[in-house]
């Protein structure tokens, strides 16, 4: 099974998160999201394994500064993000049919 890590090189939290995974043996499938953005489809696939809904892993300054409301219910608010990836939190590593965020990195431990 492959594990994905939905990945900015730019954010600590991601880059800790990426070498936690390589310390531990694995070798991830790395996307690099701001450039290669996961579809709506995709989004609500990784949201239902996270268990999460989308103002979860919504970035709460960019998603200010990208003009996205508060008051957009869950497929427009997926819509949004993935017009403007950088409101999607970081990283989510993805492995069959778990997810989990790497805030703090520790905590992708468990599905891996």
């Amino acid at each position: 099974m492959t594990v994905t890590i939905y990945h900015n090189p730019k954010c600590s939290k991601s880059r800790a998160t990426l070498q936690l995974l390589h310390d531990n043996g694995v070798e991830p499938k790395v996307v690099e999201y701001l450039s290669d953005t996961p579809s709506a489809d995709e989004l609500k696939k990784i949201l239902k394994k996270l268990g999460l809904g989308p103002r979860d892993i919504l970035r709460k300054k960019e998603a200010k500064e990208e003009g996205i409301n508060d008051g957009l219910d869950g497929d427009a608010l997926i819509k949004k993000m993935v017009a403007h990836p950088r409101t999607i939190e970081r990283p989510i590593v993805v492995n069959g049919n778990k997810a989990r965020m790497g805030r703090p990195p520790e905590q992708v431990l468990d599905i891996i």
